[in-house]
């Protein structure tokens, strides 16, 4: 019988590509489903049958994955995936649950789903949700520097000299005052929590700029407001509709 594995992961390109490595690795899974959000999920584990196993990004469209745990019932074993190496190792091998650093490798995959089948373990939810805690308090630090990779290089960039983060062909970038751009494995929802607010903030889906990355802006159409970065961006930077009146807070510094 083929055993049933829940998908939670807000990029669906990204979930496609994670259900064609669990089924390459093993044709006995079946994924049921993919999910989004923590409302979607919540709403699925209510009416559905619960899964032999769950792959779930720590950071989701609409928060902490933890919070699914608080509100439904999970009695299946977990596969964590995260970016949030700094802070998860501790408490996911206190709990002997596994989790799998982005961007997933094929091998370290087959690994985890190997264990998974050897203990075939099931965790109270309240462990959950104790690893939730943990988390929770340690985002509210944030980085001081972000890892890159090129090539067989690896280079630390200290926040202070990144201009902006963007999204260009679903590949996640961070461009520096000097203009070198970098690509990098947090996508833009873990980056926005992981960076001072009072410095960088999140104009679009595309974009989180540093304040001293704005050289000019303007009025747009829609009460939006369209600027020129430094170092330029061939794309264009709009800040969008529902951002707007928060953006022109956090420039006088008096966002929440």
């Amino acid at each position: 019988m083929k055993k049933t594995v829940l998908i939670v992961k807000d990029e669906m390109p990204a979930a496609s590509r994670l259900e064609k490595m669990v089924t390459q690795a093993n044709d006995e899974y079946n994924i049921v489903a993919k999910l989004e959000s923590i409302a979607e999920t919540v709403l699925w584990l209510k009416q559905n049958e619960a899964p032999d196993l769950i792959l779930m990004d720590i950071q989701i469209a609409d928060g902490l994955c933890f919070d699914i745990f608080k509100k439904a019932d999970v009695t299946s074993p977990v596969i964590f995936t995260t970016a949030y190496d700094e802070y998860a190792l501790e408490a996911f091998k206190v709990n002997s649950i596994d989790y799998l650093l982005k961007p997933i490798k094929k091998e370290e995959l087959h690994r985890a789903l190997q264990k998974f089948e050897k203990l075939n373990f099931k965790v109270p939810a309240a462990d959950y949700i104790n690893i939730g805690e943990k988390v929770a308090k340690k985002q509210h630090s944030k980085l001081l520097r972000i890892i890159v990779r090129y090539a067989d290089v690896i280079k630390a960039i200290d926040l202070n000299e990144v201009a902006y983060f963007y999204t260009e062909n679903k590949i996640n970038f961070v461009c520096t005052k000097t203009n070198e751009r970098y690509g990098i494995d947090y996508n833009l929802e873990e980056m926005e929590h992981l960076v001072d607010e009072v410095k960088f903030f999140r104009i679009n889906r595309q974009f989180i700029i540093n304040i001293n990355a704005i050289a000019k802006m303007f009025n747009y159409s829609k009460s939006r407001i369209k600027m020129v970065l430094n170092p330029p961006s061939e794309i264009e930077t709009i800040v969008s509709t529902e951002r707007a009146a928060d953006f022109k807070k956090w420039l006088t510094g008096s966002a929440e």
